[in-house]
């Protein structure tokens, strides 16, 4: 079984994410360790992590990965603001620590104007003052790409690959790579010499060895368009192909592959995406869309 889920809710507890990433066929998956709008979160209880890892012994989800708030700005320009990302940073390297969690997912941030020179030294004097206060974790900080929209860093490789040399804590370092996020950057995923072109060039700017999660999502916009919008898999303008190189391309084989596109209550969404995914990495007849 091919390593494939989802982004799951946690509402009602953390041990419910188990719950929902089982009912809907989920072998791996992701989840906030506290509400992803704001900088502050309820600490976690013994009671929390014991009731997570009791779900999750009970399971066959592995492993689980986390997705940072999204308030938090590794490079920010005002002190306050980059003060309050350390901090947010730290505490959910924190949980996700105590939570057992492989990977802490991370946008490296927006330079606002200052340039990406200052954005890449910025963020990376940050993520060493959060190894700093952290020693001896094991969850990995994980940056993600991105599309690219306005100043924000991570929609080239050699971006997230200076941050990375940067950091002094070089081992606790790995990368996220979101197909979306690419094909908006700029990366033609969609063809297959434009595939190859991208997997060599991941391959000699920061090796495959650091990375650590890839976030299967289609595009609403086209390539090169800068804009981040997910779409389920075969219903954007990526193109099934895509995804099929995805799922059978052996250099990803054991990478832990998440979905983070739209879904209702009943999680249907999820397991349609999924299930076109594990056809396509069977090589067999497409399920009905």
């Amino acid at each position: 079984m091919p390593l494939l889920g989802s982004h799951m809710s946690v509402a009602g507890g953390l041990h419910t994410a188990v719950g929902r990433g089982m009912r809907c066929g989920c072998t791996t998956m992701q989840i906030f360790v506290k509400n992803n709008n704001r900088w502050e979160g309820k600490p976690l209880s013994d009671e929390d992590v014991q009731s997570y890892k009791t779900a999750l012994a009970n399971a066959t989800i592995r492993p689980v990965v986390a997705h940072a708030g999204y308030l938090i700005n590794l490079c920010a320009l005002s002190a306050p603001l980059l003060a309050r990302s350390r901090s947010s940073f730290v505490d959910e390297l924190e949980r996700s620590e105590r939570l057992g969690l492989h990977a802490l997912v991370v946008h490296p941030g927006a330079h606002g104007g200052a340039g990406e020179r200052d954005g890449i030294a910025r963020a990376a004097a940050t993520l060493d003052a959060a190894h700093a206060l952290t020693p001896g974790f094991r969850v990995l900080t994980t940056l993600e790409t991105t599309a690219g929209q306005g100043t924000a860093l991570g929609h080239r490789f050699e971006q997230l690959a200076r941050i990375i040399e940067l950091v002094e804590r070089k081992e606790r370092m790995a990368v996220c790579v979101d197909t979306c996020h690419l094909f908006a950057a700029g990366y033609d995923i969609a063809s297959e010499e434009g595939w190859q072109r991208t997997m060599e060039e991941f391959e000699a700017v920061i090796g495959f060895a650091r990375l650590a999660v890839v976030h299967v999502n289609d595009s609403k916009k086209g390539l090169g368009s800068r804009v981040d919008r997910h779409d389920h898999i075969g219903k954007g303008v990526i193109g099934l192909d895509a995804f099929r190189r995805v799922m059978t391309d052996p250099r990803l084989e054991c990478v832990p592959k998440i979905l983070e596109t739209p879904k209702s209550e009943d999680l249907h969404e999820d397991a349609e995406n999924m299930a076109l995914l594990r056809s396509l990495a069977a090589g067999g007849d497409l399920p009905a869309r």
